[in-house]
């Protein structure tokens, strides 16, 4: 059937991603089958290891809320929103490592005590220092 290679054998073994999301939510609608977390996903089961870093807005992607209710349009309910926390649970469970970035996160007034279990804090720059360890940087 043809050549099928591992993802070790693609890239370079044991070298992570990082993805980078600074855009966070824009609209519960459009955003309810694919957004730039489901993206995370993929990308990490496909590339062999992801770190995710949070600037800007989507920090507030990595600290403690209520979950997203539904959305109620007329007589109709939507209830396939997408909740940013549930999703970057299911990345970390998945292995990947996730930072928020100290500046966006004191900018939106926001401290590491906020954080979800598991999110760690990158104070600015230090992410850009480590680029030549990652395989690929690319932003989601």
């Amino acid at each position: 059937m043809g050549d099928v290679r591992t993802t070790e054998e693609i890239g370079v073994p044991g070298r992570r991603t990082l993805a980078i999301v600074e855009k966070a939510y824009r609209g519960a609608l459009e955003k309810q089958f694919f957004d730039a977390l489901y993206l995370a996903v993929e990308l990490h089961r496909q590339l062999g290891g992801l770190d995710l870093l949070l600037r800007g807005r989507a920090v507030t992607y990595g600290v403690r809320a209520e979950p997203v209710p539904a959305l109620r349009i007329g007589g109709r309910t939507l209830d396939t929103l997408s909740d940013p926390r549930r999703d970057l649970r299911v990345l970390m469970d998945a292995g990947v490592r996730v930072h928020a970035e100290e500046s966006a996160l004191a900018a939106h007034g926001l401290g590491p005590d906020r954080l979800l279990d598991g999110v760690l804090t990158a104070a600015d720059g230090d992410t850009a220092l480590r680029w030549p360890e990652y395989r690929m940087v690319c932003y989601l």
